[in-house]
């Protein structure tokens, strides 16, 4: 029973998603940094006051913040923003690069331009020689 805990405990997958919470907590703080610190007054330099907390309104003696909300939908869409243009977009290109191109392994049909393999003679679809 141990032994299938420690294999269970040592499999690559329970490490790795151990290291890529460590890594996303560390990362959090960068991202909310990047945000807070440089694109939020960005904003406040173009737009003006970045902060709707005080935006309110009563209905029937209830009290909705939706000033808040607000906060939270632009800081989630900033978030968004910035771990898209900042790591996903720049890592796909960085992937990419050092994959290389695609083998080809097809080509066109000269009569009916469906793709054929390229070790095949005729076409599937025309039965036209290649």
């Amino acid at each position: 029973m141990l032994k299938g805990f420690r294999d269970f405990i040592l499999r690559g997958n329970v490490l790795d998603l151990a290291v890529a919470v460590i890594i996303g907590a560390a990362f959090t703080a960068i991202v909310n940094s990047l945000v807070k610190d440089i694109i939020t007054p960005l904003l406040a330099a173009i737009v003006g006051k970045p902060d709707f907390s005080a935006l309110i309104f009563t209905f029937h003696g209830g009290i909705f913040t939706y000033g808040v909300f607000l906060n939270a939908v632009i800081s989630f869409v900033l978030m968004a923003g910035v771990v898209y243009f900042f790591i996903v977009v720049p890592s796909n290109a960085l992937i990419a690069r050092l994959k290389g191109p695609e083998a080809v392994t097809t080509k066109a049909c000269p009569q009916c331009l469906s793709d054929v393999p390229l070790a095949a003679t005729r076409c599937k679809f025309c039965t036209q020689a290649v």
